[in-house]
């Protein structure tokens, strides 16, 4: 059997590892920190239970088919439900609208909270659809190695003009949503890959359409429990972990990768080198083969995602209006992009204001709530985020944003986390602690990050900095090209 390394016990590497293992490979695990999961975090103190990243699962029939494909059914080993509504979202004017699961009743809603808006959604989702034909299959979940690849899978000229690169999202919406708020509405899918909705191509109006077509789901016990099914998978087939494990190089010789090395000098060899570290970081760090130098001059390019200050609050009593799911939006949207993506990147001082708070008796005590709190911020290094007093200072600031937006906890609070930019750097890696791997802004980093296949033999990249993006479904889908790829053992 051959054996396999990957670098990396995020969401990605245990999908490929998971895949590769039922394939019939030798596999090894190798994770800087004490855990497994990456970005898909936990944080569980006096009865409160936090998911520390994603709160939420979109296409979840790419995990169906990831534990199908690997020994079991999905729903055998976690509890997937549906939220309803998948989101609240509250306007700067005090309106507010509830977008449902189904996907069937969201022109009505919208239609309900604006006349005529639900009309406008259901256009544009229905053209969302047959972008979603375009490059779900043929470019979301196959290889791709660069521009002349995304040309090869177009069957016409026609696809390419539907694909309207140079489009932005921000155009799109004014081309086709009347109601500004409706326009903000769209313009926050942009932060699902850390971009900016001026700049993100308009082909992501893909992105509400999958959340509204397959639905918004969440784990019981949180979304962490399905980072702890994939890892008992990977240990049901024999995969091997080491933690506490930093990779320092990956070594190569003229055939290509020979194995990796650890801090403090210990060697493991491999025939296959699977990483799921940030593909920055493994191009500039990590591997200084010269058949390296392209992508390496590419990343030097990109601009990495945003990241995300978030508050982990544990608040006494309940609220009159749960909502598992909820977006504050401000006054001056733009004022956050220009804060974020700007020349002089700030934390946003009147940003949007993300909360999850399930009702789910696994995560809180009895009477009482866990409220995950996250606004978007710009990467370490662009702002010091270790500076003394900033995170207090810009926590209190949070919190009175949320009571300003009728949302006043804080003389429920009974205790809070911070968790910064520069605590994702060091936790998991990432330029910057950068959320999504690389930003979206522009057709060339939408579509063409980093290939799965490296352009050293016996290295292939998972995650969310390579093909094809960030997020919980397309690590996965990343996991399954490498693994088909490099092909059974």
């Amino acid at each position: 059997m051959a054996g396999v390394v990957v670098v990396g016990a995020g969401m990605g590497g245990l999908a490929a590892a998971a895949r590769l293992a039922a394939g019939g490979h030798r596999v090894t695990v190798l994770e800087q920190a004490g855990t497994h999961g990456g970005k898909l975090g936990e944080l569980r103190r006096h009865g409160f239970a936090f998911d520390t990243g994603p709160s939420l699962l979109t296409l979840p029939q790419v995990y169906r088919d990831l534990f199908a494909a690997t020994g079991g059914p999905l729903d055998g080993v976690v509890d997937l439900v549906p939220v309803e509504p998948t989101c609240h979202y509250r306007f700067a004017d005090g309106s507010e609208v509830d977008v449902p699961h189904d996907a069937a009743a969201v022109p009505a809603a919208l239609d309900a909270w604006s006349p005529g808006t639900g009309g406008e959604w259901a256009a544009l989702m229905a053209d969302a659809a047959r972008l979603w034909d375009l490059v779900g299959e043929p470019v979301l979940q196959r290889p791709l190695g660069g521009a002349a690849d995304l040309v090869r899978r177009s069957a016409s000229v026609r696809d390419l003009l539907a694909l309207s690169p140079w489009r932005t999202l921000r155009t799109v919406g004014r081309r086709r949503l009347s109601d500004p708020r409706a326009r903000v509405l769209l313009d926050r899918y942009a932060t699902y890959s850390g971009s900016d909705p001026r700049r993100l191509p308009g082909l992501m109006t893909v992105v509400p359409y999958v959340e509204q077509r397959y639905g918004g789901w969440y784990v019981r016990g949180g979304l962490r429990r399905l980072g702890d099914a994939l890892f008992d998978r990977c240990e049901e087939l024999g995969v091997r972990f080491e933690f506490d494990a930093r990779v320092t190089a990956v070594e190569t010789s003229g055939a290509g990768v020979s194995g990796v090395r650890l801090a403090g000098g210990a060697r493991v060899p491999a025939e296959v080198v699977v990483s799921d570290a940030d593909a920055t970081r493994l191009y500039r760090d990590l591997l200084p083969d010269r058949r390296a130098r392209r992508p390496r001059r590419a990343l030097g390019r990109v601009v990495p995602s945003l990241s995300g200050f978030v508050l982990l609050l544990a608040l006494r009593g309940r609220s009159p209006r749960p909502h598992h799911h909820r977006v504050l939006f401000p006054a001056d949207y733009d004022d956050e992009f220009d804060s974020l993506f700007g020349r002089a990147p700030r934390p946003v001082p009147d940003p949007a204001v993300y909360v999850c708070s399930p009702d789910d008796p696994a995560v809180r005590p009895d009477g009482h709530e866990a409220w995950f709190v996250l606004v978007n911020a710009p990467r370490q290094g662009q702002v010091d985020w270790t500076a003394p007093g900033l995170a207090e200072r810009y926590a209190d600031r949070v919190l009175d944003v949320l009571a300003a937006r009728g949302h006043d906890v804080r003389d429920r609070l009974l205790w809070r986390e911070v968790r910064t930019p520069a605590d994702w750097e060091r936790d998991t890696g990432s330029a910057g602690g950068a959320l999504y791997g690389s930003s979206s802004n522009g057709p060339r980093a939408a579509l063409l990050r980093p290939a799965n296949r490296a352009p050293v033999p016996g290295l292939y990249l998972v995650g969310g900095s390579a093909h094809p993006g960030g997020g919980l479904p397309l690590v996965a889908m990343s996991a399954r090209i490498a693994a088909d790829l490099i092909g059974p053992a």
